[in-house]
């Protein structure tokens, strides 16, 4: 029971956060080509264009673990080894989003991106494959005897 409300807070956390990053990028897209910003030479279109395309990709990611994370709540089953790599990586990058939004952004973000990063690892953690006993080990669990 507790896995799977985990797993269901984890999917619509990340349905949030993806949808808050989306808007954030929109908003830097159109005030760097409202404002026709260059940084270091670079063509403020080139730039209008990578925060359009970096909002719309790190939604996407995170809807995916969304829905990985949904289906792992729906049918109480552990994600697969691929859903499993996904959910990691998206703890990862949780982890080090937090440790920069701390001094770039403040305490509020660092906790918001902790408390997703926490909701992730206790979701995989919940779900882990049980430890194999001496019963369900190759061999019945016995040790050969030395003569």
């Amino acid at each position: 029971m507790l896995r799977r409300l985990v797993a269901g807070l984890v999917a619509i956390a990340l349905v949030a956060e993806a949808a808050v990053l989306v808007l954030v990028h929109l908003v830097l897209g159109r005030t760097t080509e409202a404002q026709s910003m260059s940084v270091a030479g670079m063509d403020s279109d080139v730039m209008v264009i990578a925060t359009y395309g970096m909002g719309a990709g790190m939604g996407a990611f995170l809807l995916l673990c969304a829905v990985l994370a949904a289906v792992a709540a729906l049918r109480d089953r552990p994600p697969g080894r691929p859903a499993r790599v996904v959910l990691v990586a998206a703890a990862v990058t949780h982890g080090v989003l937090g440790a920069l939004a701390v001094g770039l952004v403040g305490w509020g973000a660092f906790a918001a991106t902790t408390a997703i990063l926490c909701l992730l690892v206790l979701t995989l953690m919940l779900y882990a494959a049980p430890a194999a006993g001496p019963a369900e080990q190759p061999g019945g669990g016995l040790r050969p005897t030395s003569p």
